[in-house]
């Protein structure tokens, strides 16, 4: 069964402070119709701009991802967008009435406990996924950040990250698929090392840190009283009493995993690519990441997914078919001039593809039209249906003594001429479970890749009498 989109039930209100702009703000994450992807809002703007979640409009990675458009900007983006792509929302508006997304805790998890108090409602489009038909490989050999997308069913990451740091070391994580985001990455919190704060704090880039939102790593033993201080009056944070027990954390703040580090750079990865635009079914390997090199490889990505849609959907019509034309005429009751199934490559619990091959020989041709031969669209609606009535009679014993009669026919589009010497491959997709006979489906026919009709059906199978 193809999966369908989803959404928030309800909309989500939450509140707090940003990372880097020190400024407190309200969010409000709404439901969004179906292929509405992600999308901010700046409701503190006059017009109230909106910016998509697109890696092509990020304009800057530092500790964080910005996205511009519609000349505003939306800060720190990549919690909430993991937050939303981990749980499998795809369509949801985020209005904010200031600059920067809140840190909260420095993870995804006070956002997923919002979407989880008000649950989540599926709806009727399929999702869509990027699906590998290669390995893709980006590396950047000066800063040492590489990556590789494999072929996969689920979409799993791993990551290793390696600081030269006698706190860290080489760390390593792995989300073996989507469902494991919760329970192992969300809760895990953004860090910094304690050398970092006095340059992050004197450029303004971390007005909003506290050590609730944040990990602080210390890498040596000798930090004296004067310099806790004097990074105490940066931040902004004289009243907090900041204190060191040799290498490890500051304020011995507990890890909520070993490699609780590395699992972040994983969470961030997850909202980075979620800028790719669509979900992912891939094999994620990236090491030393980052959120410049997530956006660029979430860059690589989208190129790949773009030239797979210009090139067209591929179906491997050389291997054997499960069934041929004699297997078919033992299910189907058509014959000449009336049976439009060649071949049936693959049959699958929820799917089937088809083939119908387009010829002069069709009688059809004899008045449609002289001289310009076109396959009319009626008969290429016959054809998927028969496409589909095989796959409802492959679920039923002696299919022979079944017939599947026409109840209902929506959505029908087609998207250019079929002409003699084309093959038609039809794909289709059970829209809800079998019951009672009635099977709905909806799917596509494909010549050379490109989509040439498109329909959603109805039908009956009913036994005939013996």
């Amino acid at each position: 069964m193809a999966e369908k989109q989803r959404t928030l039930k309800e909309a989500v209100r939450l509140s707090g402070v940003g990372l880097h702009t020190g400024e407190k703000v309200n969010i409000e994450i709404l439901p969004a119709k179906e292929n509405h992807g992600y999308k901010f809002q700046r409701i503190d703007l006059d017009g109230e701009p909106t910016i998509n979640a697109d890696c092509d409009l990020v304009v800057a990675t530092d500790r964080g991802t910005t996205l511009e458009q519609n000349g505003a900007r939306v800060y720190t983006t990549e919690h909430i967008l993991a937050a939303l792509y981990g749980n499998q929302v795809d369509n949801a508006l985020i209005r904010i009435d200031g600059p920067e997304i809140p840190i909260m805790d420095g993870s995804s998890a006070p956002f997923i406990e919002a979407f989880e108090a008000v649950g989540y409602e599926d709806q009727t489009a399929d999702r869509e996924y990027l699906e590998l038909d290669e390995n893709i490989a980006w590396e950047d050999v000066e800063r040492g950040i590489e990556f590789l997308a494999v072929p996969d069913t689920n979409y799993r990451i791993t990551v290793m990250v390696d600081y030269k740091s006698p706190v860290l070391g080489t760390q390593h994580a792995t989300m073996y698929n989507i469902g494991e985001f919760n329970s192992e990455i969300s809760t895990c919190r953004t860090f910094v090392f304690l050398r970092e704060l006095e340059f992050l704090a004197k450029n303004d880039l971390i007005k909003g840190g506290d050590l609730d939102n944040a990990i602080v790593l210390v890498e040596r033993e000798d930090v004296s009283k004067e310099e806790l201080d004097r990074l105490a009056k940066l931040l902004g944070k004289e009243d907090l009493e900041i204190s060191v027990q040799g290498i490890g954390v500051l304020n011995s703040t507990k890890l909520k995993f070993e490699n609780e580090p590395a699992r972040h750079k994983l969470l961030d990865i997850v909202g980075d690519l979620a800028l790719v635009g669509k979900p992912i079914k891939a094999h994620i390997l990236g090491a030393r990441p980052g959120h410049s090199g997530n956006v660029r490889f979430a860059k690589v990505l989208k190129e790949y997914m773009k030239k797979k849609a210009k090139a067209g959907r591929k179906f491997d019509l050389e291997k054997e078919p499960l069934y041929n034309i004699n297997d078919i005429e033992g299910m189907l009751p058509h014959r000449f001039p009336f049976l439009m199934v060649d071949k049936v490559m693959e049959i699958t619990e929820d799917s089937i593809v088809g083939v119908k091959n387009i010829t002069m020989n069709e009688p059809i041709f004899t008045g449609h039209f002289p001289g310009n031969p076109v396959f009319p669209g009626v008969l290429q609606i016959e054809a998927m249906a028969q496409v589909g009535g095989i796959f409802a009679l492959s679920k039923v014993e002696d299919p022979h003594l079944y017939s599947t009669y026409f109840m209902k026919i929506d959505n029908v589009k087609f998207k250019q001429k079929v002409l003699p010497g084309d093959t038609i491959v039809f794909e289709l997709r059970l829209l809800s479970p079998i019951r009672r006979g009635l099977v709905n489906m909806g799917g596509e026919g494909y010549v050379n890749g490109k989509v040439v009709v498109e329909a959603e059906m109805l039908a009956q199978v009913i036994k005939d009498k013996e």
